[in-house]
């Protein structure tokens, strides 16, 4: 799918003017690609590269425009188990226009940071900046699913929890490589902010960039490490507590077994004789009391014994 934007009062609006001033390309089809590489003379590699969530992100300069692939957040979706995936998305800058390559379907430019754009390189920028935005409000879930998840192990004694936050721990472990590679692709666009043609404005802006990068990356891996650090004393959580389910369980079957003893001894057809009740009815409801109050008490001697 490809889709045209004019910039209107300020702002991005959607066209069909042949001359816009940026191109979307939304998982194009082999025929859209190869007419954006005859009409555009992009590298086909590196629009190949848009669409693969493998590819490193990087930035190369071609004769009459800039090239760079960028880390993104996949949108998650229940179906992904928690796994938080990552995706590709491509700027290609021109003097006179700009062509984002990206695999879904997305609102990229709609948020407070498009209410008021001046030009394509602005776009740029704030398309990056709205990148690093949304690694770190999917850090801020990422962290709140984990904080549940350690909540229901404190009672749990199956390892569903556990693989749970084993997938959150992947998770980050491939955020945290994007961002980083984010970061090498960011530094070789301030070096050469002068040959692209950034105003003092937006090489502050960039300036910025960096920093929220930066403490992106610090999150990403601050995070990482607390659960990879974890993950033992949560897995011996679980352990005792299935130790503990055991242990009540043990109780239980001891405290049967005593008063099944006694049954086996005095015999069911002696129930009138043992409890010196004539009536067969009161006799049984009297025995069963009786060893109901042993089960009981044996149950009781024994968690009294656990305790000391």
């Amino acid at each position: 799918m490809i889709k045209r934007y004019k910039l209107e009062n300020n702002q991005l609006i959607q066209t069909e003017t042949d001359a816009p001033l940026l191109w979307l390309l939304v998982d194009p089809s082999e025929d859209e690609k190869k007419w954006v590489l005859s009409n555009f003379n992009l590298d086909e590699h590196n629009l190949t590269s848009a669409f693969d969530p493998e590819e490193p992100a990087r930035m190369e300069f071609e004769p009459d425009h800039l090239e760079l692939i960028f880390k993104r957040p996949k949108n998650y979706s229940s179906k992904d188990q928690f796994m938080f995936k990552v995706s590709s998305m491509g700027l290609f800058l021109f003097k006179d226009k700009l062509i984002v390559a990206i695999s879904e379907d997305l609102p990229i430019f709609s948020g407070k940071y498009f209410k008021h754009v001046t030009g394509i390189k602005e776009i740029f920028l704030k398309l990056i900046y709205n990148s690093i935005f949304h690694f770190m409000e999917h850090l801020k879930v990422i962290n709140m699913i984990a904080d549940e998840i350690e909540r229901k192990i404190n009672s749990s004694m199956e390892n569903k929890y556990l693989l749970n936050l084993f997938t959150l721990e992947k998770s980050l472990v491939y955020y945290l490589n994007a961002v980083n590679a984010n970061t090498y692709a960011i530094e070789r666009l301030k070096h050469a902010s002068e040959k692209i043609g950034f105003s003092q404005r937006s090489v502050e802006f960039l300036d910025d960039i960096i920093i929220e990068n930066n403490q992106c990356a610090r999150q990403a891996e601050i995070y990482s490490n607390i659960l990879a650090g974890l993950m033992d004393a949560r897995a011996s959580i679980v352990s005792n507590n299935l130790n503990v389910m055991m242990k009540n369980l043990n109780a239980v079957v001891i405290a049967v077994a005593v008063p099944s003893f006694f049954a086996g001894v005095g015999g069911m057809s002696e129930l009138c004789t043992v409890t010196g009740i004539s009536n067969p009815r009161l006799a049984f409801l009297a025995f069963v009391t009786l060893m109901a109050v042993i089960g009981l008490i044996t149950y009781w001697v024994i968690k009294r014994l656990e305790k000391h």
